[in-house]
């Protein structure tokens, strides 16, 4: 049996479009980076995300599900899906959320999947942060469409 043909990228690219289907959804828990020295002993589907870095590997997961010896970044996070299918080819999806979070002074760390792109914000500035994405879903306007 030959494996599925490979799927081309579908997802939005027009960034005003982008935008106005933002939609921000807070997932629920609190979430941590942390890095481990490997991954033998962790159970893989309790991670959110797995990063190889040359200082080592970097994770994300549920703070209740961090693996033993991991070794937690602050802040602690909460995470915020765009639920908008960006296209990896997408330009400047990310620059709009960071800029919008940076002028608020809400720090972010962003994860792109193959489909969303996911916000990683201080659990403190949760709130704040899902007003701002609000505010700039409603903005969308401002951004124009590419030709």
């Amino acid at each position: 049996m030959s494996p599925p043909p490979a799927r081309s990228d579908d997802g939005i690219q027009d960034l005003a479009v982008l935008l106005r289907d933002l939609r921000a959804e807070r997932q629920a828990g609190i979430y941590r980076f942390a890095r481990i020295d490997h991954v033998d002993a962790i159970d893989l589907d309790r991670l959110v995300c797995l990063m190889h870095e040359p200082e080592g590997l970097s994770i994300v997961a549920r703070e209740s599900e961090l693996p033993a010896g991991a070794r937690a970044a602050e802040p602690p996070c909460c995470w915020i899906t765009l639920q908008v299918h960006s296209s990896l080819a997408a330009v400047g999806l990310t620059a709009a959320v960071a800029s919008a979070l940076a002028q608020a002074n809400i720090a972010c760390n962003v994860v792109a999947g193959t489909c969303h792109d996911h916000l990683f914000v201080p659990v403190n500035q949760a709130d704040a942060a899902m007003a701002v994405l609000k505010a700039l879903q409603n903005r969308s306007d401002d951004y124009g469409t590419t030709p």
